[in-house]
């Protein structure tokens, strides 16, 4: 009998895990060897490989004998760092948390109907394809008095023609990604709003607390772990984004992130592309960056809390 049990409990693992594991591997880990290995070498569009070396990380580094290091950062390098860590940080604060938040609290005080009705049109740029979204963007910010933006700046606020792209770029990536994610915070945080039981409400509103206390009290204390899960998620998923930001901008320098750097670097054609080893360095580099980032947003956040065995014992 019991020799039966452990055969059924690994033919449930096979059945149910074991697709999982080869997905897993085949499309996550075995592609990230794949990276490290094309890193050290100096393969290129002919894909010849004479050996292993350390010269496409060599690239990111110029010697400087004042520098306490005995080397700096390259310009190029240094300036994608920091466009990435801008258009992280801005996106994921000012959109995929917070408007997201607020558009969940917005939608869920009111009515049923009323509510689904601007989330699912929340929901459009997310079910858009993302060529049509890009387009939609294109004649949004078009720099000539066709543009939606600048008709709407001249023909009612009677100021000039506004170029986006020229003078806004950061503003430009920052607003178009943000309004597709704070979609899926919008959604997941609705959820969670709702999971909360109605008689803490009714409680609150017989105590005489009015919508900001109920808020502050209750629904917020709520959403910790949704929150945390979205600033994880959002944050490596923007990490290695660069699909709308070449869509909209094009291999602009101004917008050139790491995501965009490698991109251009590798498969972009016309622009660089072909260098497989120097494109696979920089990959490297974010692969490192988003472990790093995971590792402490899951301790800054406690996440740990949330999947331990619960002390409730129910027979």
């Amino acid at each position: 009998m019991a020799s039966s049990n452990i055969s059924g409990k690994y033919t449930n693992f096979t059945v149910f895990f074991l697709p999982a594991i080869v997905l897993l591997g085949g499309l996550v880990v075995l592609p990230i060897f794949l990276d490290i290995a094309v890193a050290f070498t100096d393969m290129a569009q002919t894909l010849n490989v004479s050996g292993l070396t350390n010269m496409q990380f060599r690239k990111f580094f110029k010697p400087v004998e004042d520098s306490m290091l005995g080397f700096e950062l390259r310009r190029s390098f240094l300036k994608a760092l920091t466009l990435t860590a801008t258009y992280v940080v801005l996106t994921l604060v000012i959109f995929n948390t917070t408007f997201g938040l607020v558009l969940a609290l917005t939608t869920t005080a009111l009515s049923e109907r009323v509510g689904s009705f601007f989330r699912a049109i929340w929901l459009l740029p997310r079910m858009s394809p993302s060529v049509v979204y890009a387009l939609l963007w294109s004649w949004t910010i078009d720099p000539t008095e066709r543009g939606l933006l600048n008709q709407v700046a001249i023909n009612i606020f009677g100021i000039g023609p506004i170029n986006m792209k020229l003078h806004h770029p950061m503003m430009l990536i920052v607003i178009s990604n943000g309004f597709i994610g704070a979609s899926l915070g919008m959604i997941i945080l609705t959820s969670a709003i709702r999971s909360i039981p109605k008689h803490l409400f009714y409680a609150a509103q017989a105590d005489g607390a009015g919508p900001l206390s109920i808020t502050w009290h209750i629904i917020l204390p709520a959403l910790r772990w949704p929150l945390s899960y979205i600033t994880i998620f959002q944050t490596l998923a923007l990490l290695v984004s660069f699909e709308y930001i070449f869509l909209i901008m094009g291999p602009a320098r101004s917008t050139m992130t790491m995501a965009m750097l490698a991109y251009t670097k590798t498969l972009a054609p016309g622009v660089g592309a072909g260098l497989y080893a120097y494109g696979a360095a920089i990959t490297m580099i974010l692969i490192v960056i988003g472990i790093f980032l995971a590792l402490l947003l899951w301790r800054l956040s406690n996440m740990q809390r949330l999947i331990t065995e619960p002390r409730i014992e129910v027979q």
